[in-house]
């Protein structure tokens, strides 16, 4: 069954005139299932390589037939239509079989972030009413998750993997004597399962004939339940559908291909280090691949190195990565020493893209680096620059196709700004999530009458239609009154050669309520600037308001799980430093001078 996405005139849109002349804004977006998307490409690509994990290979022939036998196991344990299935998993081949069997079986996926506190864990299982749970018996994953069945949770069943099972056969049988896969996981890193009625072994759970029930699966049925990062408070969950999230496949299949099959004799090979939980990997690296019968070749964690030798081996011509990801690459040493040419299209996303990384990367590797945005909320792809088309300096682009974008008035949200007015992005469109789970209040925050989505992004549009994003709302500086956006200000310090990173904060003030600090990391082998000389390079970028009061030196900042910078572990850092100093002793007063 394929549905269309409700029509909407071009004409009067910015970006009518600019859009690539190869894609038409008002086109129709189909919608479906994305079991409906799976097996359609399973049948037209049985015989080409689907899952490349360690040098062991699946055929989509084989991938369909393994979905087959997990959502048959789910249906015979009891889980089916109705249930949520947490996925807590680093990128392996179980991920994407459990991923597929889980929606064929008429379930809804829940992705965790394996690294998650327990704390984290308990909280997201419980909110997200999670039945089963697919672990790894890895000693990062498992012992956090057979804490969740102490009765503190309303998790019922733990399906557990063993990795050697998805590595070649020498590969895994030295995993199984050794214990270790070399730069992975670690040595003693595998656990023994419990073995009681809670614990089903991924192995035990695929001995059947891969006959499922057949389960009448709709587009408008939940499909993902995809967790917000969590940066600016309480992680909430983006309820998206199959219909969100097969819109957003045709977008982006339309947008960065242009809608062509991959010519004939030939196929895509995907390379996929960001993890498959990232609302951003799921779509653009898993279900993407997918729907175009790439070949996906998986590595669970990132390192520079690997990922190098990786791509020089086996040749990929797509990619995707954040932009500390692209930088880590470049900066590798021996990076020259790799032949990267095979790379037709590099996408970028999960954070501004600094104009810096994408030149060098244009220079390395001959292929420019195409930034896209979304979010979680958006199944996430929203706007993006063109693959062959004007990509211009740090916008992210214009709109997917039937993705509308209104940049709203940040003191009057109902009233739309004029071009290159800033105020706050918001979205219409398809691939827009139905709203967040058991959150009616924090939804209508976010979702205004007309449908649009408000993302808490500042930015503007210009006389094209290309949008140029200023900074996150709730990171914005309040210094005596004044905005400062922190986005700004670290554009401004990057321009200092010297300089590799920076997160920009706001900290507590007495004077001015808020003032900002630039927390920096220099390159390596060069120097490190003081205050006064920093201060002085800035003098004609920002005004004085903008300026950072404070400057703090850090061989290393934070990262996200996907390599982001993150600004929620350094604001807590702060907040503690607040803390500590508030329950210090107050300084004995000084003697008087004789």
């Amino acid at each position: 069954m394929t549905e269309a996405a409700s029509p909407q005139p071009q004409g009067k849109y910015p970006w009518s005139n600019k859009y690539p002349v190869d894609i038409d804004w008002d086109m129709e977006v189909p919608v479906s299932t994305m079991t409906q998307m799976f097996e359609d490409s399973v049948k037209k690509n049985a015989d080409k390589p689907a899952l490349n994990f360690m040098g062991k290979t699946l055929t989509y022939k084989e991938l369909g037939q393994e979905v087959d036998k997990f959502a048959k196991g789910l249906q015979d344990a009891g889980f089916g239509k109705g249930s949520h299935v947490g996925l807590c998993l680093p990128n392996t081949p179980f991920y994407v079989i459990a991923y597929y069997g889980a929606l064929k079986a008429g379930a809804t996926v829940v992705n965790f972030n394996p690294l998650y506190a327990e704390q984290e864990m308990r909280g997201q299982i419980n909110d997200s009413k999670t039945d089963v749970m697919v672990s790894l018996a890895v000693t990062k994953i498992q012992p956090k998750i057979d804490k969740m069945l102490d009765g503190s949770t309303c998790l019922k069943k733990v399906i557990v993997a063993d990795l050697a099972d998805a590595l070649p056969g020498v590969k895994g049988f030295a995993y199984k004597v050794l214990n270790t896969v070399k730069g992975w996981f670690g040595k003693a890193d595998t656990v023994k399962v419990k073995s009681d009625d809670k614990h089903i072994p991924f192995a035990k759970l695929m001995k059947n004939k891969g006959n499922p029930a057949p389960v009448d699966v709709k587009p408008t049925d939940l499909a993902v339940l995809q967790y917000t990062g969590g940066t600016t408070g309480i992680p909430k969950a983006a309820m998206l559908t199959h219909a969100n999230l097969s819109a957003n496949l045709n977008q982006a299949d339309f947008w960065f291909t242009s809608g062509s099959n991959t010519p004939a004799g030939k196929q895509e090979k995907m390379l996929v280090v960001l993890p498959f939980f990232h609302v951003f990997s799921m779509t653009v690296q898993m279900n993407l691949s997918i729907k175009l019968g790439a070949e996906i070749v998986m590595l669970p964690q990132f390192d520079a190195k690997t990922t190098l030798k990786t791509i020089d081996a086996e040749k990929p011509t797509m990619f995707a990565g954040v932009p500390t990801l692209y930088k880590a690459l470049m900066d590798h040493p021996d990076v020259n020493k790799y032949d990267l040419s095979s790379l037709k299209i590099c996408l970028s996303g999960g954070a501004g893209l600094p104009e810096t990384t994408q030149q060098r990367w244009t220079k390395l590797t001959g292929t420019a680096l195409t930034e896209g945005y979304g979010l979680s909320e958006t199944s996430p792809i929203a706007v993006a620059n063109p693959v062959h088309g004007e990509k211009k300096l740090n916008s992210i682009g214009m709109p997917l196709p039937k993705t509308e974008v209104k940049i709203a008035n940040l003191e009057f949200p109902d009233q739309a700004c004029p071009i290159r007015v800033e105020g706050e992005i918001c979205l219409r469109g398809p691939q827009v999530m139905q709203g967040y789970w058991n959150r009616p209040d924090e939804t209508a925050n976010v979702m205004d009458k007309d449908g649009y989505f408000h993302t808490g992004d500042v930015g503007y549009m210009d006389e094209e239609g290309y949008i140029f994003i200023v900074d996150r709302i709730k990171d914005m500086i309040n210094a005596s009154g004044l905005k400062v956006f922190p986005r700004k200000v670290e554009e401004a310090i990057m321009q200092h050669p010297n300089v590799s990173e920076v997160i920009v904060l706001g900290v507590k003030d007495e004077y001015r309520g808020e003032t900002v600090k630039a927390f920096i990391v220099y390159k390596s082998g060069m120097e490190k600037i003081d205050d006064k000389t920093m201060t002085a390079f800035l003098r004609d970028k920002l005004a004085p308001y903008e300026m950072p009061k404070q400057f703090e030196t850090r061989d290393s900042l934070p990262k996200t799980m996907i390599g982001k910078p993150d600004k929620k572990a350094l604001k807590q850092e702060e907040a503690a430093k607040e803390a500590a100093k508030a329950k210090a002793p107050p300084a004995a007063p000084k003697a008087p001078k004789p």
